[in-house]
């Protein structure tokens, strides 16, 4: 194995972009990259914590879900989740963020990276309803850099192609997993899961 340490060797190895390809990225959100946003019900959010540690998580939610205040700014409201709180506290520590917008069966997906913070004004809270509940908390994000990333991930992985997802479809046993680390007892994984499952239909 011969192990990369400098970026003058990654550049021998993938080369330079072309003047085109850096004329890409921009300081703000374009028109385009704002109507992406608007039919966007999908993100992936990155964030690090003051360790340097990375996490990822996904957000999702109707198409638009994602509001653009202008070319500068986004702001995305939390939903009820797991209640581990990674992401918020990451962003607390450390206010860089990185969302990767998806849009279904667009192979191309939008960048950005800014700089984040917590809100839980009532009244912005508020102006985010979803199935009749306001958002617990927004995150307000300044925007810092925005590009298009090509298609080729997608096409090389037929993501959005039907035929191509395996059958039947995979399911998660969250009950397997905690079980594992001795928190829930064999007998008790299928009731687990049953309520997992339950949840996503009554409690989004």
């Amino acid at each position: 194995m011969a192990r990369i340490a400098s970026v003058e060797r990654l550049r021998e190895l993938i080369g330079e972009p072309s003047a085109q390809v850096r004329s890409k990225v921009h300081d703000i959100l374009t028109a385009q990259a704002q109507a992406f946003i608007a039919r966007s019900p999908m993100l992936l959010l990155a964030s690090a914590g003051a360790d340097g540690a990375p996490m990822v998580s996904p957000k999702g939610d109707a198409p638009g879900f994602v509001r653009v205040i202008d070319a500068h700014t986004l702001l995305l409201p939390e939903r009820k989740g797991n209640k581990l709180i990674f992401t918020l506290q990451n962003v607390l520590a450390n206010p860089a963020v990185e969302l990767i917008f998806l849009v279904p069966g667009t192979g191309e997906t939008l960048r950005v990276g800014g700089s984040a913070e917590l809100d839980d004004d009532a009244q912005l809270c508020a102006s985010f309803v979803e199935r009749e509940r306001p958002a617990l908390l927004v995150m307000r994000i300044r925007v810092r850099r925005c590009y298009f990333h090509c298609a080729k991930a997608f096409l090389r992985s037929q993501l959005w192609e039907p035929a191509s997802w395996p059958q039947p479809a995979l399911r998660v046993s969250f009950g397997e997993e905690i079980a594992q680390r001795g928190g829930l007892a064999a007998e008790a994984i299928e009731a687990f899961d049953q309520g997992v499952h339950e949840r996503y239909r009554t409690d989004l």
